[in-house]
């Protein structure tokens, strides 16, 4: 849940539940206490009108009473005088928050409970109130009450006046409990709201900022072996998933890093490795010139056709590495050109011919594209990729009569170059890993087949830049044919 639909759903929680429980908690309440007023005052079930006018609740609670006061003072005036029964009715009426006082004459004979003198001098005189069970006279002053008067004559010919008080802070505490019950159950169910949206929002909210701090304190401290699992589609879980996405990179990036330190450090050894051996011949052949021990002119030449040679090997070396270090920030110079097929690939293969002549070794070129077919590519790109190609097979040449094909095919949208030799082939094994930087079947090296090993990463760099792709076949023993294709140029016709 999104975190505009959380706040959402926390506002009408917070609104409407309290609201809801409220009212389902005073009904429960008013249903106990409604009860408990049945029982006590004798109201029935069609009486409770009476709650919403509070005098009419008062003049009700006492209705029986009165009735029970006027008969006995009417039919039985004696009665008014027994300690006994007035005390009797008085208990009655305290259990419904009222008392009774007797006046005979102009004296007070009875007060069931200690009452102000401003409420006793305010009581009605005989016969000013009619006697109404419905009705009564109401006094304010530092005590409200409501007083209903019952006039009668003792059997003396007094005359006597009964009067019931209500008192009206005191009548039926019922209401009150009632209300100090919902305002406490209002706070408790409040405090019950708060602390269900605290920990919703601490689960929802807390917990998942939490992972992400000790996902962040984990990548300070380079730790990236870990894993951030999002448990929600709200931001938060989006973060988490972002933050998921960040690591992997990182992790990705530092293992990159890593390897591509481990590759310089190949290359680097592989570089020192392999001029070393070119080195040390130079050296050598140098001193014996120095030292005259090449005493004829045959020998002369012959050390400083040696020099040249091993001076080329280490040309070729830094070359590769120099190339690699474009390679390695994508910073290849590339010129590209519209190229005739034909005119291009003859004069590549009368260079390389003159070079395979001169080490004995036979080369094949078959044309079968159509004499006016071009393509764009970098000619000195794409003849690096060539001379690469065949370098390759003249180090790994182990018969005694080497040979090279060269053949030019069109498939298509492409143009197909296919370079074939005779050498000793690569193992099955090692053929799907071929263009990778710095992997070597052969791992020993000397002078005759060493190198750096980033010569077929570089072809498949060039090759893939023009858009091309490149692959190749192998038989142990029996040799290997190298394949790439570069699309053909095509005009687009004018509209």
């Amino acid at each position: 849940m999104k975190f505009r639909n959380k706040i959402i759903t926390s506002f009408c929680i917070i609104i409407f539940v309290p609201i809801l429980l409220a009212i389902i908690t005073m009904f429960g309440f008013q249903q106990i206490q409604i009860r408990a007023i049945e029982k006590t005052y004798g109201i029935g079930d069609n009486e409770y009108n009476y709650f919403s006018n509070s005098m009419q609740l008062l003049s009700r609670i006492t209705k029986d009473c009165f009735k029970d006061i006027s008969d006995t003072a009417q039919n039985n005036p004696a009665r008014m005088e027994d300690e006994t029964y007035l005390e009797n009715t008085n208990r009655v009426l305290e259990g419904k928050s009222s008392y009774l006082i007797v006046r005979k004459d102009k004296e007070l004979v009875y007060i069931g409970k200690d009452a102000s003198v401003t409420l006793l001098t305010q009581l009605p005189e005989y016969g000013n109130t009619p006697m109404d069970a419905d009705g009564g006279t109401y006094i304010d002053g530092e005590e409200q009450a409501l007083i209903k008067q019952i006039d009668f004559s003792y059997p003396d010919g007094s005359e006597g006046s009964a009067f019931i008080v209500t008192m009206l802070e005191e009548s039926v505490p019922e209401v009150k409990s009632l209300m100090v019950d919902v305002i406490v159950a209002i706070l408790v169910i409040l405090v019950l709201t708060a602390c269900m949206l605290s920990v919703w929002m601490y689960t929802s909210l807390i917990n998942p900022i939490r992972k992400l701090q000790a996902a962040a304190q984990n990548i300070k401290e380079g730790n990236l072996d870990f894993t951030i699992e999002a448990e929600s589609d709200d931001e938060i879980g989006e973060l988490c998933r972002s933050f998921e996405e960040m690591r992997q990179r990182l992790k990705y990036n530092t293992e990159e890093k890593i390897e591509g330190e481990k590759e310089n450090k190949t290359l680097i050894s592989n570089i020192a490795h392999d001029l070393k051996t070119p080195i040390t011949a130079v050296k050598g052949y140098a001193e014996g010139l120095i030292d005259g021990v090449a005493d004829t002119p045959e020998k002369q030449s012959k050390y400083l056709r040696t020099i040249y040679n091993k001076a080329n090997e280490m040309d070729t070396l830094i070359n590769e590495l120099t190339l690699y270090a474009k390679i390695d920030t994508n910073r290849i110079p590339y010129n590209f050109a519209k190229l005739n097929v034909s005119e291009y690939f003859d004069d590549c293969v009368e260079e390389i011919g003159l070079d395979l002549e001169a080490k004995n070794i036979g080369l094949a070129y078959f044309n079968y594209a159509d004499e006016d077919v071009q393509i764009i590519a970098d000619p000195e790109q794409l003849r690096r990729v060539i001379n690469n190609i065949i370098g390759n097979s003249v180090k790994y040449l182990d018969k005694q009569k080497g040979f090279i094909n060269i053949r030019i095919k069109d498939v298509g949208d492409f143009i197909q170059v296919e370079i074939e030799d005779n050498g000793r082939g690569i193992a099955a094994r090692d053929l799907p890993y071929i263009f990778d930087r710095f992997y070597r079947a052969d791992a020993s090296r000397n002078s005759a087949t060493g190198g750096s090993g980033i010569g077929l990463s570089i072809v498949k760099k060039i090759i893939e830049d023009h858009g091309g792709k490149i692959w190749a076949t192998s038989r142990e023993s029996i040799g290997t044919v190298m394949y790439f294709v570069i699309r053909k140029y095509q005009e687009v016709p004018n509209e």
